[in-house]
């Protein structure tokens, strides 16, 4: 899970004991030597998904890109602009490690986008974020997403098949997200971080509600479960290609 070059269990206590911000300013240097970055083997089902279902596209963006390790796919895919936000100064200085050439970083609460980066994009990534945003939160990322995208932008991200409640899995992550709660209600600040808060049914809804058309594509990589339904999907969520009445052109 994690290798010798990465945090120890102390760092790691010390990280959860601080707020989101600071614990990924602290984790970053040592944050790809952990199993939190985003598999390789993600990335590229991914990528070949968005290359076979959305082929190329202008600009890019990735929302809670930490080290940077969705910019490059975004690159490839994209030509013209790519860019990463997070929330961490500490994380950004790690992907600013490994640029890709034609990328840029912007330091930005994925909640309140700066406005520079409204109707700017035609593709939006996001990889392992939406833990740490509370479900009364969504709405709002979901809104900022739709408004930085242009007319016809995609909003793409994985998410998981249920995890049922015979698996070990189960148990391990619900213990977690128990654990968490427990820390936040007795611990300030709040180091927010779920695993099971992010069931597709509401959030497909709260897509729909923010202006999306939804739909998903199978990640064939990952194989299929017993009753043959994916173990993973891609989540394609599109803005009408009609700016709303009264906009100004190019503009949200």
């Amino acid at each position: 899970m994690f290798t010798s070059q990465g945090p120890t269990l102390r760092e790691l206590a010390v990280q959860a004991l601080t707020s989101v911000e600071r614990g990924y300013d602290l984790l970053a240097p040592k944050f790809d030597e952990t199993p939190f970055r985003t598999p390789v083997r993600m990335l590229d089902a991914v990528e070949e998904a968005l290359a076979e279902h959305g082929g190329s596209f202008g600009s890019g963006l990735d929302l809670c890109c930490g080290t940077g390790a969705a910019l490059p796919l975004l690159r490839r895919l994209c030509r013209d602009r790519v860019t990463g936000v997070d929330l961490s100064a500490g994380m950004l200085r790690q992907a600013a490690l490994s640029l890709p050439e034609g990328a840029d970083l912007v330091r930005a609460d994925a909640l309140a986008l700066p406005e520079a980066l409204t109707a700017s994009y035609d593709l939006a990534v996001s990889f392992g974020a939406f833990g740490h945003f509370l479900p009364t939160q969504r709405p709002a990322l979901f809104s900022g997403v739709h408004r930085a995208l242009r007319p016809g932008g995609v909003f793409a991200f994985p998410i998981g098949a249920p995890i049922p409640p015979t698996s070990p899995l189960w148990w391990a992550v619900a213990g977690f997200d128990a654990a968490m709660r427990v820390r936040n209600a007795v611990w300030r600040p709040p180091f927010v971080m779920y695993y099971r808060s992010f069931p597709w049914g509401p959030v497909r809804a709260e897509l729909d509600a923010a202006g999306f058309t939804v739909g998903t594509v199978p990640l064939e990589h990952f194989g299929r479960r017993p009753d043959g339904t994916p173990r993973w999907r891609l989540v394609l969520a599109r803005k009408d290609r009609r700016a709303p009445a009264g906009d100004p052109p190019g503009g949200l």
